[in-house]
């Protein structure tokens, strides 16, 4: 029997290009271990202290899907890891299934290791060669990651990290990790190993970027695949490197999202948004904007309506302000019967100027948890949404209400800006998926991009928030955004106009990120499709998007209300 220090090597359990798993007896301590090991030695003894340093680093980061480190050690210059034995069970030794893996099985076992190794690369780590001779199944079902740190993986995501190209490097290792995963999922999926490499760092590289290959499931497959996680498959090896899911943290939530729809869980992106909301709130107030207003609240009563403008230039108070006065216990001072508050007037009438000034102060001050880059996509969403209300009251028909319209216009945006601020990893593959990189490639519509990446359309998680802030499925109604399929019918009531204007005036700001001439050919549908309530042609309305991109609400309209925000400034 083979020895390695006072180890008894039992069985290898698989190796690849970068490690290697052996099932191993402690003689010292008379017990079952499996210990993971690189397959090259470190060349110097400043490598191997670097590399043991390292691997004790990672040792300490626990988790219910990275598998207990029980010792980090050498022996001959070899450097080891070693585990429990109840990680012998991997998944290189298990017989196929007859028939084929039950698809949500695969799933589960997916999603419980990009957990783990979101949980590493959160942490600062990459696993570097994800194999299947590095997950087991333990007794209770759950699948566990071994090995992290045995390929000398690189630190991700660090703050601390002394360069932005080590940075980057860093997080294409967690990619990788993540790229890998997915090519193990289509082994399990197919019941073969992907490319017939049964390692997994050797199919990788013939995926770009490094190689030409493409990796999609077939057609024919033991068992039948539905489409939903035919796409989530396909999409983590796609050969377009920019559509694949940018993180586990993403791809484990598509695979959630899967899951609930298929009734195997009962989480589901609508509960994820909400569970976000609740821990670090809404959005983030405006630079400046709750501190106005909460000084504006110290004042007498006859600013009120100076302070309603001041909210309405905040989409984060305007939305808590509305979820505070639409809750159960403010909602129960009223008249039975009484409908939702849908304007910022009414609201202040509500809950007085206290009210508002506790709201404005218990905002998260600017941009919140966001780092830069989020924050300036966060920062331009809200500017087109903001941009999209003012529209919405210059378009309006005589005699309705332009702050009613307004707050409507930017209630079609909630479900964008609320997953701009909590999933901006996730929002950012959606527009990748919107606008591919080559006209080879087709582009998705804003719903199936988002149904690829969340497993939810952005207006439902939007209106999931409204529903959780009180709101009645007539208020939810105002929400959705008229279908641009076909010409809209004349409204037949005041709420259809409100939607109908609201709706116009999104699609018109919508066309202004598109090419001249597609904008202008899209403006022109926007026109024709709502011609009956807006009255304008396309040159008006033209006209109408260009003005209320650069004057304030209150001059556009002649009214008191609000003014440019603080973004558009």
């Amino acid at each position: 029997m083979r020895r390695f220090g006072r180890f008894e090597l039992r069985a290898l359990l698989g190796c690849s290009g970068r490690s290697m798993a052996w099932q191993a007896h402690d003689t010292g301590h008379g017990c079952e271990r499996v210990l993971v090991l690189p397959r090259s030695q470190p060349v110097d003894d400043d490598a191997l202290e670097r590399w043991l340093q390292q691997a004790r680093r990672m040792a300490r980061v626990q988790h219910p899907c990275l598998a207990a480190v029980l010792e980090v050690g050498a022996q001959e210059r070899w450097p080891y890891i070693a585990h429990d034995a109840a990680h012998a069970a991997t998944f290189a030794a298990r017989p196929p299934a007859a028939g084929g893996e039950a698809p949500a099985e695969v799933a589960r076992w997916t999603l419980q290791a990009l957990e783990g190794l979101a949980y590493a690369h959160e942490a600062g780590f990459a696993h570097g060669d994800v194999q299947p001779f590095l997950l087991s199944q333990v007794d209770t079902g759950r699948v566990c990651v071994l090995g992290l740190g045995v390929a000398d993986a690189i630190p991700v995501l660090d703050e601390t990290l002394p360069s932005s190209d080590l940075r980057r490097d860093a997080e294409r290792a967690a990619e990788q990790d993540v790229l890998a995963m997915g090519v193990v999922m289509h082994g399990w999926l197919c019941q073969r190993p992907a490319f017939g490499e049964p390692d997994i760092a050797c199919a990788v590289a013939r995926l770009p970027p490094h190689g030409n290959e493409s990796l999609r499931l077939p057609w024919a497959l033991p068992r039948p695949l539905p489409d939903g996680l035919r796409t989530i498959a396909n999409r983590a090896t796609d050969a377009q490197p920019r559509q694949r899911f940018r993180s586990a943290r993403a791809g484990a939530r598509a695979l959630v999202e899967w899951l609930a729809v298929a009734g195997d869980q009962a989480v589901d992106a609508h509960a994820a948004l909400l569970e976000r909301v609740r821990s670090v709130g809404m959005l983030p107030a405006l630079p400046g904007a709750a501190e106005r207003a909460a000084r504006l609240a110290l004042m007498e009563r006859q600013h009120t309506e100076e302070l309603a403008q001041v909210v309405l230039r905040d989409p984060a108070l305007c939305f808590e302000l509305l979820r505070h006065v639409n809750s159960a216990q403010v909602r129960g001072t009223q008249l039975a019967g009484s409908g939702p508050i849908l304007t910022v007037r009414r609201g202040i009438a509500m809950i007085g100027l206290d009210g508002v000034r506790r709201v404005a102060l218990g905002l998260r001050a600017w941009p919140g948890p966001l780092e830069q880059v989020a924050a300036d996509d966060l920062k331009q969403r809200i500017g087109r949404a903001q941009h999209a209300a003012r529209l919405a009251a210059r378009l309006r028909p005589a005699g309705y209400d332009a702050e009613l319209v307004s707050l409507v216009a930017l209630m079609q945006n909630l479900g964008r800006l609320v997953v701009q601020y909590h999933f901006p990893d996730e929002m950012r593959q959606i527009q990748k998926l919107m606008s591919p990189p080559s006209p080879s490639v087709t582009a998705l519509g804003e719903q199936a991009a988002a149904q690829a990446v969340l497993g939810a359309d952005l207006e439902s998680m939007g209106t999931a928030v409204a529903r959780w802030w009180g709101l009645d499925e007539a208020a939810l109604l105002l929400m959705r955004r008229w279908p641009t399929a076909a010409a809209a019918r004349p409204g037949e009531s005041d709420a259809d106009i409100f939607r109908e204007v609201a709706s116009a005036a999104n699609e018109a700001v919508d066309t202004l990120s598109l090419a001249p001439r597609m904008a202008a050919e899209a403006l022109q549908r926007v026109a024709l499709r709502h011609a009956r309530t807006l009255g304008l042609t396309s040159k008006e309305l033209k006209t109408e998007l260009q003005t209320s991109a650069r004057v304030p609400f209150a001059a556009a309209t002649g009214a008191r209300a609000f003014g440019a925000s603080a973004v558009d400034a």
